[in-house]
């Protein structure tokens, strides 16, 4: 019997997939647990209809991570840290804190996990900082650190 996955099925295959299975699995555990519908040709539209959909979605999300990019490229935060005798940072700045201060200067809205930065910034001067916007979109931030009075 070929159904539908309608959801992810660890040895069948993942949603959307066509898959061919014994009409005994299909109508025991399958179809009454919602994971699969019967091949028909509604259901055939319905997926056709959904990956449509599905593909309009995900180019939206792309074209909005690459104006969020050219938006990022134009702006740049500023940071301040406290500098102690012979040079030396007290703290740091993480990307938690680039978060924070990129919502407070340029009132822009990015989860902490999208901005890469291997190590804390602990020392004066001008960084750029990728953001990951979306798995083919990267962004550069530029950010400024100071000296704090």
């Amino acid at each position: 019997m070929k159904v539908i996955l309608l959801k992810d099925v660890k040895s069948l295959g993942k949603k959307g997939d066509i898959v061919e299975v014994s009409n005994g699995y299909a109508r025991n555990s399958l179809l009454p647990k919602k994971f699969a519908a019967e091949v028909t040709s509604d259901n055939l539209n319905d997926l056709k209809l959904q990956k449509q959909n599905d593909e309009k979605i995900a180019a939206e999300k792309k074209k909005s991570a690459k104006e969020m990019a050219e938006k990022l490229e134009s702006i740049s935060v500023e940071g301040q840290l406290k500098i102690g005798d012979g040079g030396r940072s007290f703290g740091s700045i993480s990307s938690k804190e680039l978060a924070e201060l990129l919502k407070k200067q340029h009132d822009i809205d990015i989860d902490k996990k999208k901005i890469v930065l291997k190590d804390p910034i602990k020392a004066i001067g001008q960084y750029k900082i990728e953001v990951k916007l979306h798995p083919e979109v990267t962004g550069i931030l530029k950010v400024n650190v100071s000296e704090e009075k």
